[in-house]
């Protein structure tokens, strides 16, 4: 068959343009709202999952972060799976930069101070910079991702085992006095704030049934979403560093941003501040790390070290800024947003 050419020719092909445009935007809108809507169902659920199973605050609420991180995690390895692993990558790192700028320091600018004890800055924020580096030397090609996944998981294990059980575990750890008590003392002053945060009614099985269906279309929805974003990003020729770490990572970060300001203004500081670093670790983990050791991380480039190191950076101010003052004040919480701006201003200027 001959090629199609002249007017006729161009005027289907920019039809056929405005129906694929048209697709991927309601694609885009309809995924984000939907996974961004059962996400808080599904949040709910698993909550009163985990009380009937009797976790402890702690663990209720990484198990209520880790559902929260869904849209981002499903959006991630979609890309990565699509071998768009730029767009998989950014989609994590640049959703923990959000994190940090909207769930720590948007929460201390619209409250005025988000309170945190010392220890659970240094218990918590100990976890979240080592996984912050070990992402770092892994888009980096420093590491593989299987040694960075190993990494992560050697400190990360021992950490949620802690968290389920901490007298037990700590007394059979054999650790010296002062450690034990240090770590029990850090882990029941995150508790003591959880437990009036998180604290759901006890599950009944129609829960694990609303949470498995809520589950299957956040799944789908998200998948729709970053197919969405990607189609718009390739149509408009926007870069892939753009659409991963900036549009799809502020997107699929809205659930556990609002529900972090909402912590804020209640006080809980600690349940804000695990929120926001549980959320970023999960991140790395499901979302990066373990598709990334299955199918590849993307090469390293400039922009993946740009994001990367934004994200390992704006992490370290966050955990100094608070653990010196015992809290974000209301400057810290503006310092913290200002460099987000940073952030997507040098990701532009890359892009």
């Amino acid at each position: 068959m001959a090629r199609l050419a002249g007017p006729p020719a161009r005027r289907c092909r920019e039809a056929l343009g405005a129906v694929t445009v048209e697709l991927a935007v309601t694609a885009f809108v309809a995924g984000a709202v939907v996974s961004l809507a059962m996400s808080w169902l599904l949040v709910s659920r698993l909550e009163r999952v985990g009380e009937r199973l009797g976790l402890s605050e702690a663990l209720l609420g990484l198990l209520a972060a880790l559902a929260a991180d869904i849209p981002e995690i499903t959006a991630s390895v979609t890309a990565i799976a699509h071998n768009q692993r730029t767009i998989g990558a950014g989609v994590v790192i640049g959703s923990n930069v959000f994190n940090l700028a909207a769930l720590l320091g948007l929460g201390a600018v619209v409250v005025g101070r988000v309170g945190l004890h010392r220890k659970v800055v240094v218990l918590g924020g100990a976890v979240a910079m080592w996984v912050a580096i070990a992402c770092l030397g892994s888009v980096l090609g420093v590491v593989s991702p299987l040694v960075g996944l190993f990494l992560v998981l050697v400190v990360l294990v021992p950490y949620v085992v802690v968290l389920g059980g901490h007298g037990r575990v700590l007394s059979r750890a054999r650790l010296p006095s002062p450690w034990s008590a240090w770590l029990v003392s850090a882990i029941d002053e995150e508790e003591l704030e959880l437990v009036v945060s998180v604290h759901p009614q006890r599950g009944r099985p129609k829960d694990a049934l609303v949470a498995v269906a809520a589950l299957a279309v956040v799944v789908v929805a998200s998948i729709e979403m970053e197919r969405g974003a990607s189609t718009l990003g390739q149509h408009y020729a926007v870069a892939n560093v753009v659409v991963g770490g900036l549009v799809l990572a502020a997107v699929t970060s809205l659930p556990n941003a609002v529900a972090a300001v909402y912590l804020a203004g209640k006080g809980r500081g600690a349940a804000a501040l695990s929120t926001a670093l549980n959320s970023n670790t999960l991140n790395v983990l499901a979302g990066l790390l373990v598709p990334a050791a299955l199918i590849g991380m993307a090469k390293p480039s400039g922009e993946g070290f740009l994001v990367a190191a934004w994200y390992v950076g704006l992490t370290a101010l966050t955990l100094v800024l608070a653990y010196v003052d015992h809290g974000l004040r209301r400057w810290a919480g503006w310092a913290i947003v200002a460099c987000y701006g940073a952030f997507v201003a040098s990701v532009l200027a890359i892009s």
